[in-house]
This record gives C-alpha cells, structure tokens and sequence, in this order.
C-alpha cells in the first residue's frame, strides 16, 4: 500500500507460517493463541481509541473473546483474519452504541495500569507519537477515521474495508484519499519542533 506504513514499519511482523499458527490456535496451543494476539489485539484497540475512546479497552476484550471462540469457524488467509477481527470488532462497537442509545450512561474513568518492560524513554516517545496521530485521525469525519484506521491498523486492502463499512471500493477510496489530504495539508501547517535527548 502506497502510502502505508508496512507491518514491520507499524512494529508488527506478518505471522510465521500462518496456516500453522491457526490451526494450532484452533487446538487451543497457548503458544499460537499468544501469537494471534499479539498480532491482532493492538491494532484493534488502537482502531477503536479513536472511534470509542472510553470503551475502546472493553469493546476489544469482547472483541477477541469472539475472535478467539469462533477460530473454528474462520476461513481464509491472513489479510482475511484481520478483516473478519475487525468486523467483529466493529460489530462489538455498534453493539454499544446501541445499547447506549438505549440507556444512556455516564461514563466512569479508570485507571491505566498497564505495565511495561523495556526503554522507557522510547516507549514515552512512541506513544506519544501514535497519541498524535491518532488524535489528528480522530478530527476526520467518522467515516473517514474508520477507513484510514482500517487501511492502515488493519493493514486491509480497499475490497475488504469495503465490505465492512458497507461501501463500495470507489467510495473508500474517496473517502481515503480525502482524510490523507486533509491530514497532509494540517500536517504541513504545523510549527516544526525539535526535541532533543
């Protein structure tokens, strides 16, 4: 994808012999399951922090006990395990706005008690770089947001960002190619900064 960060670039490498990694998931292996995960589970929620900030972490929890029980009946490559995650997770959004309509809430924080190893001083850094981009990603319009989030987090081809959003690949494109110039021309009107270490 032109344009695109690659998966190696996003941090994230395509699945070693997928084909096995499945089937052994499917087994119940902790080890493939683990692999899936890790692959998937990322992307998702950083799909949903900008389309559902608050509910971002549960709607992937629910997302990928669906993900994780339906296994078995999953059909398809790679790019296709993704595009059937992202549709359940889609769906698992939906569903909360649904309910929310119905019965609305107030929200309750919470606190993020992540913990995490390595350089902290990176991983400040590339936090905050994807906070950004995502922040400037969720001023687009809905539909916008979603198809860059799904182009790019989900690594997804134009045909199957199509078929979950409910559109036709021209207008993806179209909605794409808006979003990227929009952002392009608020990107370039920033102020440069230098950070130094």
């Amino acid at each position: 994808m032109e344009g695109f960060p690659t998966d190696t670039q996003e941090g994230m490498a395509p699945i070693d012999d997928f084909a096995r990694t499945l089937q052994a998931a499917r087994d119940g292996q902790g080890w493939a399951l683990g692999e899936l995960f890790r692959n998937l589970y990322p992307r998702i929620v950083r799909y949903l922090r900008v389309l559902e900030p608050s509910d971002a972490e549960d709607i992937a929890s629910d997302a990928w006990l669906d993900i994780s029980s339906g296994l078995g009946r999953f059909e398809g490559d790679e790019v296709g395990l993704r595009a059937w995650s992202f549709t359940i997770a889609r769906r698992r959004m939906i569903d909360l706005r649904r309910r929310r309509a119905r019965r609305p809430a107030h929200p309750v924080g919470f606190l993020d008690d992540r913990t995490r190893g390595g350089d902290v001083e990176d991983e400040a850094m590339t936090e905050l770089a994807t906070q950004a981009a995502l922040g400037r990603i969720a001023t687009l319009s809905p539909d916008q947001a979603e198809v860059v989030l799904l182009r790019v987090l989900g690594g997804l081809p134009v045909a199957e960002v199509a078929k979950i959003v409910d559109k036709q690949p021209g207008t993806v494109r179209v909605l794409q190619h808006r979003a990227l110039r929009r952002l392009a021309s608020e990107t370039s009107e920033l102020p440069e900064r230098t950070v130094t270490r």
